[in-house]
C-alpha cells in the first residue's frame, strides 16, 4: 500500500521534467511532504485536445483516490488510493480506465510504517520510513485516473459538476523497500512514459511489461520522525531522522 507520499517539485520542474504543458496559473499546488489521500495531486496525462483533437501532455492536478463514473458518490474515493497490479486490468472499477486514462503521479518519495513491539516502558507503536531512489530523481509511480459527474450540480459546463481523481499501481515489495512493508508503488522508466500515457495504446499484458519497481529497486530508506502521522503537519522537517531513545 501507499498511503503518504512526498511531492515538492513546483510545477514549472515537473513541467520541464516530463515535457507536459503547465498548469493554468489558478491550478496550483503547494509543495508538500506530507501528501494524504483525498489531497490534490500533481498528474501527468495525455488528453485530445478539444478543438484540434491533437493529443497534449498535461501536468494537471487531481484528487488523489478514484471514484469510478459509475459510483454515487465521491465518498468511496479515499478507500481507493491504490489499485494492485496483479488485478487492476480486471478489476471493475480500475479496468476502463486502465485501458484508456493512464498517468504519471509524480513524488520525492513516499512513506511505509513498521510495527514497534512494546519494550520495557515503551509502547507499541509505528514507525515511519521515508522510501525514495537512492540517485534523488523524480519517482513517476504510475496511476489511472477517472471523470465523476456530480449529480447534485445541474449544469454540464459547471466546474463543480466535474471531479478528476486517481489512484496509484501497487505491487509487492522488493528490496531495502520489503522490509518495511509488503507492497509498494510501482514506476516507469522515462522511455516508457510515452507508451503508458498514450491513449491508444491499450494491449493489457503490454502494459503491463511498462511497470517496474521504483528506481529499479535502487532504493534508500531511512527512519523518520512520527510527526507525519498527523496529516496535518507538513514541511521538510518530517523527512528528518526521529530523535535517539531516551532523547
Amino acid at each position: 500500500m501507499c498511503g503518504r507520499y512526498a511531492s515538492t517539485r513546483s510545477p514549472e520542474d515537473l513541467s520541464g521534467l516530463f515535457q507536459a504543458t503547465p498548469p493554468d496559473p489558478g491550478h496550483v499546488l503547494e509543495p508538500s511532504w506530507n501528501v494524504a489521500p483525498t489531497d490534490a495531486v500533481w498528474a501527468v496525462l495525455e488528453r485530445a485536445d478539444r478543438e484540434s483533437g491533437v493529443l497534449e501532455r498535461q501536468l494537471r492536478p487531481l484528487r488523489w483516490g478514484l471514484v469510478p463514473s459509475w459510483s454515487k458518490s465521491l465518498a468511496g474515493g479515499a478507500k481507493m488510493i491504490n489499485a494492485r497490479v496483479e488485478t487492476v486490468h480486471e478489476k471493475p472499477a480500475y479496468r476502463r480506465a486502465f485501458a484508456k486514462r493512464r498517468c504519471l503521479l509524480p513524488a520525492d518519495g513516499f512513506y511505509e510504517w513498521e510495527p514497534v513491539p512494546a519494550s520495557g516502558s515503551v509502547k507499541a507503536y509505528k514507525q515511519p520510513y521515508f522510501i525514495r531512489p537512492e540517485d534523488g530523481d523524480v519517482m513517476a509511480m504510475a496511476g489511472l485516473y477517472e471523470f465523476w459527474r456530480d449529480p447534485a450540480v445541474a449544469a454540464d459546463d459547471d466546474p463543480a459538476a466535474w471531479w478528476a481523481t486517481c489512484t496509484i499501481i501497487t505491487t509487492e515489495a522488493t528490496d531495502a523497500a520489503g522490509r518495511v512493508h509488503p507492497r509498494m508503488p510501482l514506476a516507469l522508466a522515462p522511455a516508457d512514459y510515452e507508451a503508458w500515457l498514450d491513449p491508444s495504446h491499450q494491449d493489457p499484458d503490454a502494459l503491463r511489461a511498462l511497470l517496474a519497481a521504483p528506481a529499479g529497486g535502487r532504493l534508500d530508506v531511512h527512519a523518520v520522525s512520527t510527526a507525519v502521522n498527523n496529516v496535518r503537519n507538513n514541511g521538510p522537517e518530517l523527512l528528518e531522522a526521529p530523535p535517539a531513545p531516551g532523547r
